[in-house]
């Protein structure tokens, strides 16, 4: 059985998103067009699909609840299976709400690759704004701010969005121009050092044709691999001039309070730093890490198991300035946030001491939830 294939086109603004999806069916004249836009202050989804004949289908739908997930799940993925049974195209182009995680999708149809669907994904395609991609991925406004949440309850960052959408993506493409962003730019550079290593990262739409992407260049093994929290392998060099990486690793666990202490000196400055992390007043649990430009997501992701606990936080940032001021702006930087690090693990003395009765509090409760004194 043929499965047809999907490219998944995510993105936080129209233009470059539009462009990305027209640039793909452009050589590809059996493709078709299926494209999802949400209306928060309607509750509205609306669905369309389009071919070269023109527009085939054009559909309203209202939510009762208005979540992009629960969207995915009711409505894009069924319409992709509706699609494939038709065997009428020989590709489908998916534009997806604006601020939309394509993971979702992927996860949703990667657990058989698709067979049981009748379609598979081809690509993840992420389109960015040029102008702008240094700003939403450094700084500090949040999605509602530009006008780009999927619900009423979304706060989430625009930095950390676009950081998850590039780190996600199998092919970046960054269209319109800055001074940052040509082939040795420090734009493009951090969105090539976030980037999974051996996704795409393009300016606009040069030399790249749909059809030679229709074997498929989506790898879920490696995308989720990329994104995961836990990442223990070497990190692959960055290769663009003023862009730099700190690696913060350690088998310590981190001391609670002293955590708190320091995480502002951690998360904010305009980097994207992501990982895990270990408490010693929560042993067992494994503590997701993101963030990026102004805002800090941290959260309960799991159990160790019989895995070795690691506390590993990887950061990249834009070094600002000529460059004998910017090299010693990023060693500051550097050296702070590694201080930082260093100051909230565990001591030598605190791990002779040895494990202490467990606590019922630790103040991190918002976030990570109650302790589990049980264990």
């Amino acid at each position: 059985m043929t499965h047809l294939p999907v490219f998944l086109v995510a993105g936080l603004a129209e233009a470059p998103m539009s462009a990305a999806a027209m640039g793909l069916p452009c050589d590809l004249p059996g493709a078709v067009l299926l494209r999802h836009d949400i209306d928060v202050e309607r509750r509205t989804l609306t669905r369309t699909i389009a071919d070269l004949t023109g527009i085939l289908e054009r559909e309203v739908i209202y939510l009762e609840h208005l979540c992009v997930s629960c969207a995915i799940r009711e409505d894009v993925v069924p319409t992709l299976e509706r699609l494939a049974a038709l065997d009428r195209w020989e590709a489908v182009v998916t534009h997806l709400p604006l601020a939309a995680d394509p993971t979702q999708v992927c996860r949703v149809i990667e657990p058989d690759h698709g067979r049981s669907r009748g379609f598979r994904v081809a690509g993840v395609v992420v389109g960015l704004e040029g102008e702008t991609v240094r700003e939403d991925l450094v700084g500090g406004d949040l999605l509602v701010e530009r006008g780009l949440t999927t619900s009423s309850e979304d706060r989430r960052g625009l930095a950390e969005v676009t950081a998850s959408l590039i780190e996600y993506a199998d092919i970046v493409a960054v269209f319109g121009d800055s001074d940052g962003t040509g082939p040795d730019g420090v734009d493009l550079g951090l969105v090539d050092a976030l980037s999974r290593p051996g996704a795409l990262v393009l300016t606009d739409w040069p030399g790249l044709h749909a059809r030679d992407l229709l074997h498929g260049i989506h790898d879920h093994a490696a995308s989720e691999a990329w994104v995961d929290e836990v990442r223990r392998g070497a990190m692959p060099p960055s290769r663009a001039p003023g862009v730099w990486t700190l690696d913060l690793v350690s088998s310590r666990p981190l001391h609670p309070g002293r955590f708190q202490a320091e995480i502002a000196a951690l998360a904010l400055g305009g980097h994207r730093s992501r990982g895990c992390f270990h408490l010693a007043s929560r042993p067992g649990v494994v503590c997701g890490w993101a963030g990026a430009g102004d805002a800090l997501s941290i959260g309960s992701v799991g159990e160790w198991g019989g895995e070795e606990p690691i506390t590993r936080i990887v950061v990249h940032g834009i070094a600002e300035g000529g460059a004998g001021e910017a090299e010693r702006e990023v060693a500051e930087r550097k050296h702070c946030i590694q201080r930082a690090f260093d100051a909230a693990l565990l001591t030598d003395e605190e791990l002779r001491a040895g494990p202490v009765e467990a606590a019922r509090a630790d103040g991190l409760e918002t976030w990570l939830g109650p302790i589990d004194t049980a264990a």
